[in-house]
């Protein structure tokens, strides 16, 4: 950990939703970490540097926006493999992560492919370089923190569901808040030690209630009936694909940790829906629509007999039903 200090987690003003969904993937690193969204100047990166601090091992490595895949990666020397025998590899920013919060600022202007190779091993929690027929794997689990203004440009879909949790922040802060968050960064700024020595036993309860939620989250059932609630309201919300549930479910169980609980309830399911639908959110499934029924006017005989020969199906044609939002059907390659 550096010996520079600073702005701890426990005294940041507001943004509780955020501090929250930060906590929870601290406590498991496998719910795919927090994409922020939110315009400049919100503490977005001060809120994960205070991260850092909450884990074992307090690494904080910031991603530069114009890094290579060798940088992220890592390299492998191929004449010291073949003068020596073996593999050297030179670490790239994933091992220094390792056990630590990897932050991305800007997380949308990266390379598509890079942002990609990040979430597959933020999932895996292992980094693995080949080149030529030689191989280096190295452990690489951190705590994934992107942030991105939307404004700016979005990130695609397909990479977006990839993140576990989803938090936006809002750019319109309350005078009293505001004028709290000013104050406490004065105060920072002009003597940052003293401010940390301030705020040690709020941050050292913090740090100890994480340490005891990840001690507790191995005990807590991943069951069948939160999964039936998480289910049947990921359908209802319209969500493609399967990602959703399984970051809904381990951030419930994350919750039910955080709170000390032995198992899962509906209010941890309930804490953190926002989290995992907020950008994976489609259009719900479409019910079939009733016709109105029209009162039946009074028929004299005559045009009751007339009636009788016109069947059951009426005069007038069916009525279409709604069938949802057309999809282009996908295409694939033919088969060689």
């Amino acid at each position: 950990m550096s010996d520079t200090p600073h702005f701890p987690l426990s005294a940041v003003v507001g943004a509780d939703a955020l501090k929250l969904a930060l906590c929870l993937t601290a406590i498991d690193p496998k719910i795919g970490g927090v994409l922020i969204e939110g315009p400049r100047g919100m503490a977005k990166s001060t809120l994960a540097r205070g991260l850092a601090d909450l884990l074992a091992s307090g690494q904080f490595v910031t991603l530069p926006l114009g890094a290579s895949e060798e940088r992220l990666v890592g390299t492998l020397d191929l004449d010291a493999a073949l003068g020596e025998g073996r593999a050297q590899f030179s670490p790239g920013v994933l091992a220094k992560a390792d056990g630590g919060v990897l932050y991305v600022d800007e997380v949308n202007l990266l390379p598509d492919h890079l942002v990609d190779l990040l979430l597959d091993v933020a999932a895996s929690g292992t980094n693995l370089i080949e080149r030529d027929g030689i191989s280096h794997r190295h452990s690489a689990k951190f705590v994934l923190i992107g942030t991105m203004n939307p404004e700016e440009g979005e990130l695609r879909p397909q990479l977006l569901d990839r993140f576990g949790l989803n938090v936006a922040l809002s750019g319109q802060v309350l005078p009293q808040e505001r004028g709290q968050i000013i104050r406490r960064r004065l105060d920072f700024d002009s003597d940052p030690q003293g401010f940390c020595n301030q705020w040690a036993q709020a941050q050292a309860e913090l740090r100890q209630r994480c340490q005891q939620a990840r001690t507790l989250l191995e005990g807590i059932a991943l069951d069948d009936q939160a999964l039936a609630q998480i289910t049947e309201r990921c359908f209802a919300a319209g969500v493609d694909g399967l990602r959703a549930d399984l970051v809904w479910l381990r951030a419930a169980r994350a919750h039910a940790a955080w709170r000390g609980a032995s198992a899962i309830t509906e209010d941890d399911i309930d804490a953190v829906a926002e989290f995992a639908l907020r950008h994976r959110r489609g259009q719900a499934p479409a019910a079939p629509a009733q016709q109105p029924q029209s009162p039946v006017p009074q028929q004299s005989g005559a045009q009751r007999e007339a009636s009788e020969g016109a069947g059951q199906w009426g005069d007038m044609p069916a009525q279409a039903l709604p069938t949802g939002v057309r999809r282009e059907v996908p295409s694939w390659p033919k088969k060689p």
